[in-house]
């Protein structure tokens, strides 16, 4: 366990085990203008060693990992072990940028602005209203997208 990681319980089987509580980095941290990417990478290198937050592990390489995916163009399986095996977030970043489809710079903003604002008055905005009631965040006026949500969320 890192030295970072918080540590929750959860009853499990009769008895309380530790649980980690560790997250990654908010999904607004940017590597060369592209948001997700490094929270993506540590998502995948965190639950490798088993310190992923539980509640992040039902998503792996689905949601906003595929669309990402999806948009370099690479499989998330093979990502992953890119990732696995030692690349920083950049050298992933460059290496799904190398691997993948080749996108021009107006498909970059379009795909970066997308993510960044996922759940404002879009197809996902009910579910969005969901999670911040499920999440007893109601009273929070200042979440409009799930970048925001999940940021709240996760105590940033």
């Amino acid at each position: 366990m890192s030295p970072c990681a918080a540590i929750c319980t959860e009853e499990r089987f009769g008895r309380r085990v530790a649980m980690p509580d560790t997250y990654p980095c908010s999904p607004k941290t940017e590597i060369n203008g592209i948001p997700y990417f490094a929270r993506m990478c540590q998502k995948i290198r965190l639950h490798g060693v088993g310190e992923l937050h539980p509640d992040l592990q039902q998503n792996l390489g689905r949601a906003m990992d595929a669309w990402t995916c999806q948009f370099f163009g690479v499989d998330y399986d093979v990502l992953k072990q890119t990732v696995l095996a030692g690349k920083t977030d950049q050298e992933a970043l460059v290496w799904a940028q190398e691997t993948g489809m080749q996108r021009p710079d107006h498909e970059r903003d379009w795909w970066c602005s997308f993510m960044r604002n996922v759940g404002f008055q879009d197809a996902l905005a009910v579910r969005l209203r969901e999670r911040i009631e499920e999440s007893g965040l109601s009273d929070r006026d200042d979440i409009l997208t799930m970048f925001d949500y999940i940021d709240a969320d996760e105590g940033r």
